[in-house]
């Protein structure tokens, strides 16, 4: 049974819809961040496992659910509405065909993805493409990959970086990777990154700094 790792901060609108629609077999953990509108309890009242994690960040609250994790497969996904779990069997069946890791890359509808956001997810994807030879197309939110090997690429990043990071390491240690298309709706609530110049700009200045690693 995979585990599903869910970062939260403030979604207590989009929980509901999120883990209503988690596929029969797949288990969430949902990592509060320091929610201030209920979304722990929310979750828990859900049924789902609920981690804390006080330390801010994106990054902060992915590895503590991939601490918490316990299955041989780990799934990332934003819980904000914008992404169908429905779509988390496709990942778990890539690594069954070989792949190492899986990486989605969002096919997004009108007005979900904002223009800022979606022109720095494309020049960051080029630059990965220009450093290391990937040919990703998004530096996407909906991921898998097998719980021990991930633990052994030691991630580092707590904020913003940890997507990115996720992908470099994996490729430096010779991980196939593979991209597969997910669907990208509008989110539930107010977006605390991707929707605002301000969250854009951090999360292009920590993976920013992580490509420039590779040219050091």
């Amino acid at each position: 049974m995979p585990d599903v790792v869910l970062p939260v901060l403030d979604e207590a609108e989009a929980l509901p819809g999120v883990l209503g629609a988690m596929p029969a077999g797949f288990h969430p953990i949902v990592v509060d961040n320091g929610s201030l509108d209920g979304s722990a309890q929310i979750a828990t009242d859900l049924g789902a496992e609920v981690v804390s994690e006080p330390q801010r960040g994106f990054g902060a609250a992915c590895f503590a659910g991939l601490l918490a994790a316990t299955a041989e497969v780990v799934c990332f996904m934003d819980c904000d509405g914008s992404l169908d779990p429905g779509q988390l069997p496709q990942f778990v069946d890539a690594l069954s065909r070989g792949a190492d890791l899986a990486v989605g890359a969002r096919q997004a509808e009108r007005g979900a993805w904002p223009v800022h956001a979606r022109v720095a997810n494309r020049i960051l994807a080029r630059e990965l493409r220009r450093r290391t030879g990937l040919r990703l197309s998004d530096i996407g939110p909906m991921r898998a990959a097998r719980r021990l090997d991930l633990l052994e690429l030691n991630l580092c990043d707590r904020r913003s970086g940890w997507p990115l990071e996720m992908v470099l390491r994996a490729h430096a240690a010779g991980w196939s990777i593979a991209e597969l298309p997910i669907a990208y709706r509008r989110r539930s609530g107010r977006s605390k990154v991707t929707g605002t110049v301000r969250g854009t700009a951090q999360a292009i200045a920590d993976m920013s700094a992580l490509l420039r690693r590779i040219d050091a």
